[in-house]
């Protein structure tokens, strides 16, 4: 069992090294054969050319190899030639101003549909093929970049019985046989399933034989990435020793699989066609020992023709989660954020049955954000298909937190045993009324697993009337600092004795998490222990909501640099979704479409600026000034003020000892500035974005 007085670990499953190359994926550009020119019965896709432009903007501000644009580069289908051919011109137009190579995936817009019988589309045939030939060049291809090989593949093809099928088939094993030994990253455009490999064929997956057929060259010759397009929307997979990515477009959201939120789109959305936040491209970080993936919200903005190139903007560079050195706060994860939604024969593209697929926007957000840590309830480990997802979710840098009440019995004590390598740590919940019934029990299954445990307890009755001011007929657990005796109590007890590691202590909604979590450190340090502090965004009271952004924004920026401080301290926030129905109505820092709200770049930014820094982080004064407080810790390498407003004024002065060498950081937008135009004799003049916080950072 780990040492209770050990510092409370963050450390990749394994290093990844020093960073070779970065280069970037585009899918689904969907370009029309004219400005405003379109052939789709959508309104937002007469925006898929401005969009583009935009995109090839944003990528030449990046410092990549190459891009690779995974199918879908046009619109209008080989079905109708003239319209296909002034779209390729189009196409051509944009990518002449590229400043990276261009690497191009014919999609089935651009060669024509899979094999398919149900659907009314414009299959492929050896006409279609002729006409990608002669605009767009190879139908696959490879190339080299240092020890890295890149192939390209015509997924349309797959199954077709063309002669082209057997040809491409046999040039890829040859290919990837004679690379034999090199990182090998593969690219296509349809995806050979999405939740799982057993899964039934439609119009937007790879059917039998050809999908067996791809999934055993991923695993014969172990290819480190496949990156696949067509479905307009994020999935991750790992089939045998391979990451599977399916991309979001630049130009529209595939708006049948809207299905998977619970709640209407909104109104700007076109039906879910227009969601803007789920558009964008990746930016692959290939290391020496594996790579990691930047997601690259473009928000659906758009650039006009003519008009010049923005000026170049230092933003804070986001940080995966596996490079997350300071990813002490993460959340609680209550909903099922890896559920499996059935989506709906629509009569669009799929009419005669459901085809199911998993919601994968929690996990690109969690991604975004950098956050590693992710409390999950038991339920998570009873189903056998999200225990092997958290199991390759560790591979990205994750770490679960198992959570569960009172003592398990037999059947639940085995698969906890069975599968201890999925978690790094495990609280259990505890009635204080019943403790004498399960102390033996609960001390006997913890020193059989080699995690750390963390007790929690049951709020009484009274106590919960003591905080409220009434009682209400909830369940709230968690010690706070006056339960002191209590935590020394069942230090002490002999069916305990080597099995406790620390105490879950509870953050109301009254307190401030700054002053909180360093309490909750400094008891936990008395004790011997660690600290998993869960923070609080609700009240007391289930039938007061909390709806203010700028509330949670504060809230969880505080609890993030204080965790950062404490190295024998976690915390959890215990929203992540919106939770808009139901008890404790609340705001996450993602909505009930599971798009960013106002937290979530704060969460990113702010983890992404002190990542840059090898810490430890010590915690420094605090104090508070007109519309706002501030805070303040020390790295290895800077010092570092969070600025948060209440919401009366756009901008607080913050007293500072020193103004030299200062860097403002927008921790919404992710800007950053020296603010030389802000600074007074021993104070900064502080401006905010819509109220939310900034970092002041000191080199």
């Amino acid at each position: 069992m780990p040492g209770a007085n050990d510092p409370i670990s963050i450390t990749p499953v394994r290093p990844l090294g020093h960073r070779l190359f970065s280069f970037a994926v585009i899918t689904d550009t969907h370009l029309n054969q004219g400005e405003d020119d379109c052939n789709s019965p959508f309104e937002v896709n007469r925006l898929a050319n401005r969009r583009m432009r935009h995109v090839v903007r944003d990528l030449n501000q990046r410092d990549l190899a190459f891009v690779i644009n995974v199918g879908d580069l046009i619109h209008p289908v080989p079905a109708v030639p003239d319209l296909y051919e002034q779209a390729a011109a189009r196409f051509h137009e944009q990518v002449a101003k590229l400043t990276h190579p261009l690497y191009l995936t014919p999609g089935n817009h651009d060669v024509g549909d899979k094999p398919n019988d149900w659907a009314p589309s414009a299959g492929i045939c050896e006409d279609y093929l002729a006409l990608w030939s002669k605009h767009f060049g190879a139908h696959y291809q490879a190339f080299d970049h240092g020890d890295c090989h890149f192939v390209i593949i015509n997924a349309q093809i797959i199954n077709s019985g063309l002669a082209c099928e057997t040809k491409q088939r046999q040039w890829l094993e040859n290919d990837l046989k004679t690379n034999k030994g090199k990182r090998i990253f593969l690219n296509s455009h349809y995806p050979p399933y999405f939740s799982k490999p057993d899964e039934e064929e439609n119009y937007d997956n790879i059917g039998e034989p050809g999908r067996t057929w791809m999934l055993e060259v991923l695993a014969k010759h172990n290819i480190e990435a496949l990156f696949i397009g067509h479905v307009h929307n994020f999935w991750y997979n790992r089939y045998a020793n391979t990451d599977c990515y399916l991309l979001p477009s630049t130009s529209f959201v595939r708006q049948d699989y809207s299905e998977m939120f619970r709640i209407k789109p909104g109104p700007d959305d076109q039906a879910g066609r227009n969601d803007k936040a789920k558009l964008g491209y990746f930016v692959v970080h290939v290391h020496e020992d594996g790579h990691v993936c930047d997601i690259i919200r473009t928000y659906g903005e758009t650039s006009a023709p003519n008009t010049p190139e923005p000026a170049a903007v230092e933003r804070v560079a986001a940080v995966h989660p596996r490079l997350n050195r300071h990813a002490a706060l993460g959340f609680d994860m209550r909903q099922n954020w890896m559920e499996i939604v059935e989506i709906p024969p629509t009569g669009g593209l799929d009419e005669f049955d459901r085809k199911e697929v998993r919601n994968d926007y929690p996990l690109m957000a969690i991604w975004e954000m950098g956050v590693r840590r992710l409390r999950v309830p038991m339920r998570d480990l009873l189903v056998a298909d999200a225990r092997e997802r958290m199991r390759a979710l560790k591979r990205h840098g994750h770490e679960f937190t198992l959570f569960s009440f009172g003592e398990p019995d037999e059947r639940t004590r085995e698969l906890i045993v069975a599968n201890q390598d999925i978690f790094s740590a495990w609280e259990i919940g505890v009635n204080s009324e019943v403790l004498e019934r399960i102390i033996g029990g609960i001390g006997n299954i913890a020193r059989r697993v080699d995690l750390p445990i963390y007790l929690s307890r049951l709020r009484s009755i009274d106590e919960l009337r003591a905080e409220s001011g009434r009682y209400f007929h909830v369940i709230n657990q968690g010690f706070l600092a006056n339960d002191l005796d209590q935590m020394k109590g069942l230090l002490a007890r002999d069916e305990l004795a080597g099995a406790i590691d620390g105490f879950v202590f509870r953050l109301t909604a009254d307190r401030n998490p700054w002053e909180a979590v360093q309490e909750a450190g400094e008891l936990a340090g008395q004790l011997g222990v660690k600290a998993s502090v869960h923070l609080r965004m609700c009240g007391a009271n289930p039938a007061e909501a909390k709806e203010d952004d700028l509330w949670v924004t504060n809230r969880i920026a505080e609890a993030l640099l204080a965790a950062c401080t404490k190295d024998n301290v976690s915390v959890f926030a215990d929203t992540f979704i919106d939770n808009d129905r139901g008890y404790f109505v609340r705001n996450g820092i993602l909505d009930r479409l599971n798009n960013p709200r106002q937290g979530f770049h704060v969460v990113r930014h702010l983890y992404g600026a002190l990542s840059q820094d090898t810490g430890p982080f010590a915690a420094g004064p605090a104090g508070t000034v007109e519309g706002g407080r501030y805070l303040t810790a020390t790295g290895s390498e800077s010092s570092y003020v969070l600025v948060v407003s209440d919401g009366s004024l756009s901008n607080i002065e913050v007293p500072l000892d020193k103004t030299d060498n200062l860097r403002r950081i927008d921790l919404v937008t992710g800007i950053v500035d020296c603010a030389s135009d802000a600074r007074e004799a021993g104070t900064i003049f502080v401006q905010f974005h819509e109220n939310a916080p900034v970092l002041l950072q000191f080199s």
